[in-house]
């Protein structure tokens, strides 16, 4: 393994209900490799297995078989310290409540410092820069983190994470429920956080990783079926995108009786348009189009 990469997965398999009637693998042969400095999407619909690899990553979950490599050393054996490896690989949970347990905020972000047996100085220290990160400022200190928002308490949760100085951020369907623009923020928010750690993002909203994802991995079923930049998925994309456009009427029918997959529906009441995946033009009134992660996702 070379000392670039920062977390090599090799054909991880966990499975649920092992040797009994109701087994079901969860995830099956993921194989990866990620090097310090790179933002990584995993999308999916819900239930294909992103929530249950990212656990795997920070050693909440353990595979039934496979190997999971950090900085070299496979954290499968014995002797390696998985509370070490928690405070290297910080995960915000997709419902902030399940890290939010002090009085107030400024406590809930000192506590992951803290229990890194830092100096006192050092602890408070790294407690108001990581909210200053994720834009709480001092007025927000003393407040009670329950009476937040939903979009606050994310960002008292990912503050309380950053404080510890994570190599490695994962995000669980951070922007799940959010308004537009808390969704926006968050988005430049997480963009900022990226530098020199490894920032993996776990979602099934497609725009959050076409926003700022450089390195993608496709699930379904709990394997991981393709990888690569935006580009080079949807350049493996083997059906072309077409808009289609017709008056509503003769559109509904003709949409009813296509077996490709149809995206992304706009209907003005005497027109539909529709975005449309097919080898060949499904349509004399239909244009082509360029492919967006959406296209592939469908």
């Amino acid at each position: 393994m070379q000392d670039s990469v920062q977390i090599e997965a090799k054909k991880l398999n966990f499975i649920y209900g092992e040797g009994t009637a109701f087994e079901q693998y969860a995830i099956k042969d993921v194989s990866f490799s990620i090097k310090k400095g790179e933002f990584v999407g995993i999308i999916g619909h819900t239930g294909s297995g992103k929530s249950t690899l990212i656990q795997h990553l920070n050693g909440l979950i353990k595979a039934t078989s496979g190997e999971l490599y950090f900085n070299g050393e496979n954290i499968y054996t014995a002797k390696y310290d998985m509370k070490l490896l928690r405070q290297k690989v910080g995960l915000v949970f997709q419902y902030p409540e399940h890290q939010l347990f002090e009085v107030d905020v400024l406590s809930d972000v000192e506590f992951g410092p803290r229990n890194q047996k830092l100096p006192e100085e050092v602890v408070k220290e790294r407690a108001k820069e990581s909210l200053a990160l994720v834009g709480l400022d001092e007025s927000y200190y003393k407040k009670s983190p329950f009476e937040l928002s939903g979009g606050q308490k994310r960002r008292v949760a990912i503050a309380g994470v950053l404080a510890m100085n994570p190599e490695v951020l994962i995000l669980d369907e951070p922007t799940a429920g959010l308004d537009p623009m808390e969704r926006i923020r968050f988005r430049n928010l997480i963009n900022q956080l990226s530098n020199d750690r490894i920032i993996l993002l776990s979602t099934h909203i497609v725009s959050d990783i076409e926003a700022i994802a450089k390195e993608v991995f496709l699930m379904k079923e709990g394997r991981i079926i393709d990888q690569g930049t935006i580009n080079e998925l949807c350049s493996n994309l083997p059906s072309d995108v077409w808009i289609y456009r017709e008056k509503t009427e003769k559109a509904e029918k003709f949409i009813s009786n296509f077996t490709n997959p149809v995206g992304a529906i706009k209907n003005d009441g005497e027109y539909i348009q529709a975005r449309i995946l097919s080898k060949e033009r499904p349509a004399e009134n239909s244009i082509s189009v360029d492919k967006t992660l959406e296209d592939v996702f469908l």
